[in-house]
């Protein structure tokens, strides 16, 4: 099955783009909602469980832009002193969505956990990244 966004050939029935990762059929499959109770850890181990099988690096970016709303607001605290509530909601947000691309990569390549991870920030000009990586991991 040819990837209409990257031209990657997938094996036939594939759901994901094993690439770019778009999906290639409309309906989310069973195992996706699984994603979100894959355990991620910044450890080496998981407690009480053994790895059986070390998939390799996995990782997930995002990279939000922000407007000039946010830029005068986080300039008007920097002044007066307090937090940018504005800038913390971006950055959880990009956050979520980096470990959430994470994990689904993990996922379509086995893995049923995430060991080591790593999250980092930047920014590049008025734009925040976030970039997170671990070892993706068959746990039992």
């Amino acid at each position: 099955m040819k990837c209409p966004m990257c031209g990657y050939e997938n094996k036939e029935g594939a759901t994901y783009c094993l690439m770019c990762y778009k999906v290639l059929k409309e309906e989310e499959p069973e195992e996706f909602t699984t994603m979100k109770k894959m355990v991620a850890v910044t450890t080496p181990t998981i407690e009480g469980k053994r790895v059986v099988e070390y998939i390799g690096i996995v990782t997930g970016e995002a990279i939000v832009g922000v407007n000039i709303f946010k830029d005068i607001s986080a300039s008007i605290r920097d002044i007066v002193g307090g937090r940018s509530a504005s800038y913390e909601r971006e950055l959880l947000d990009a956050q979520r969505i980096a470990v959430e691309e994470m994990k689904k990569r993990a996922l379509i390549r086995g893995a049923n956990a995430i060991i080591g991870v790593d999250l980092d920030y930047e920014t590049i000009g008025a734009m925040l990244m976030v970039t997170v990586s671990g070892t993706a991991v068959k746990v039992e």
